[in-house]
């Protein structure tokens, strides 16, 4: 897929889940792209990880 194939998007993410996150793509050498890309593609091409998706809750610690 070339550059200009590419479509800049913005998101709000829950900071304390970022951070988590950012962790993780440092540890495993990943990336918010990579996993933004392969969960749409999942999403759109399996009903069964679209149910998962659909039903998914997050869980948060409350903040004080």
């Amino acid at each position: 897929m070339a550059k200009s194939d590419k479509k800049l998007t913005s998101v709000k993410i829950d900071e304390e889940l970022w951070d988590e996150f950012k962790i993780f793509c440092v540890k495993y050498k990943f990336s918010f792209q990579k996993l933004s890309e392969r969960a749409i593609d999942m999403y759109l091409k399996d009903e069964a990880m679209r149910k998962t998706f659909h039903n998914h809750k997050i869980e948060t610690q409350e903040k004080n």
